[in-house]
């Protein structure tokens, strides 16, 4: 791939000026490559030449990718005003494109796993779509804010974001003065953060033509339950991060026959799991490749509460994996999986899967103004979305994202 050859480039000592001028050859063949993949669905010329030069824009715009910066790397006011037509007022549909790009990633580095990740996005007003007061994690606070769920296709080599779907509270929904402004379309229905993102999921996996993935997902704040029988309706795999309080009964051996079949937290699951701990080699994520360390693991076969499991349109069987370290809490994080075939340290690595999307998120996806939108409709942030992610596929696929650049961002 391009980003090996790049890497070896770097490794043979090039100075920083050959290195510039390397990394943008590469990235503007990859460019061209990949909008003309993308695009074909565009039935103007002009919308694909507009379409080719924002995406130009975020990859080279310093500083917030607003419509205005970009436009100045084209012409000014006329260039400004149509591309802000093109992103927020013109017809093309967005999820075209999307597939395009999923199914150019599936060709040159399949995905090994779909990782669900929220996203939320400040805002200082309260008239773009969707804002709401809501609860910001990396903040700790109550702001005004958007929110959204990205879909992740995370390979061997990279992770790139494929398919959005923004959250939208019943405030904007039941309003009809909001919906009209915003141009929200009326399939657009109330539904939660967690359903929002899988049905962000099911989109991929069922309409796109591509191979069924498992999904990966930090489910502590969710409701599990519902999300294990969305996700098994659709006969899709899952590993999901869960609450140490998160109720479920232990069903398979290992476990005292006293505590067996009995209802209880998942971390006390754990606790009586401690004599089946395996020691596994772990690597975070990272510039090199990241660190190495070893790790434990545990598994435990359970499944959710009867109340819950009736429920289920069909029951497959459930794991619990316990992660710690050597010297360490135990267990320090619960997974909930359906995947049973893999081992522990497969289960591990793809757990990680997390952790490399932070990272992209952090070092590529901010870098190309994946938040920057400041447009008012529903359909301009979609298009807007779409073409970040196009962005971010050209900086990992050509090598320009750097890996120390990323880490620093994302500590």
């Amino acid at each position: 791939m391009q980003t090996r050859t790049q890497t070896h480039i770097y490794d043979a000592g090039l100075s920083r000026p050959v290195r510039g001028a390397f990394e943008e050859n590469v990235q503007e063949n990859i460019l061209g490559e990949l909008t003309s993949v993308l695009f074909t669905s565009l039935p103007r010329s002009d919308q694909r030449r507009r379409g080719l030069e924002y995406v130009r824009g975020l990859l080279g715009v310093e500083g917030r990718k607003s419509i205005r910066n970009i436009s100045s790397l084209f012409g000014g006011e006329a260039a400004e005003q149509s591309l802000h037509h093109f992103i927020s007022g013109s017809t093309w549909d967005w999820e075209p494109v999307r597939r395009s790009l999923a199914r150019h990633l599936e060709e040159i580095s399949p995905a090994r796993a779909y990782v669900l990740r929220p996203m939320v996005i400040p805002k200082a007003g309260d008239s773009s779509v969707g804002v709401d007061r809501r609860f910001c994690p990396s903040r700790g606070q109550m702001m005004n804010a958007q929110q959204a769920v990205g879909v992740w296709a995370v390979s061997d080599e990279h992770s790139t974001p494929i398919n959005w779907r923004l959250h939208l509270p019943e405030t904007w929904l039941d309003d009809k003065t909001r919906r009209r402004r915003a141009a929200i379309p009326e399939s657009v229905l109330p539904e939660t953060l967690d359903q929002a993102g899988i049905e962000a999921y099911l989109d991929v996996a069922r309409n796109w033509g591509l191979p069924m993935r498992p999904v990966v997902m930090d489910a502590r704040e969710s409701d599990v339950a519902g999300a294990v029988r969305l996700l098994q309706a659709a006969d899709a795999l899952m590993l999901l991060r869960v609450s140490t309080n998160l109720r479920l009964a232990a069903v398979g051996p290992g476990i005292s026959r006293t505590a067996a079949g009995a209802e209880m937290a998942a971390h006390q699951l754990m606790l009586m799991a401690r004599p089946l701990r395996q020691p596994v080699i772990q690597r975070q994520p990272g510039p090199g490749g990241g660190a190495v360390h070893t790790g434990l693991t545990a598994t435990v076969r359970v499944r959710l509460p009867r109340r819950t499991a009736r429920r289920l349109s069909s029951q497959r069987d459930l794991l619990l994996l316990g992660v710690g370290e050597n010297g360490g809490r135990w267990p320090a994080e619960l997974w909930l999986t359906d995947i049973t075939d893999l081992r522990p340290a497969q289960l591990l690595r793809m757990s990680r899967f997390i952790d490399r999307v932070d990272l992209d998120f952090a070092g590529v996806a901010e870098r190309v103004g994946i938040r920057d939108f400041s447009g008012r409709s529903y359909r301009g942030w979609h298009r807007h979305a779409t073409l970040a992610s196009a962005a971010h596929a050209i900086a990992v696929l050509s090598g320009t994202a750097e890996p120390e650049t990323e880490v620093a961002k994302a500590s």
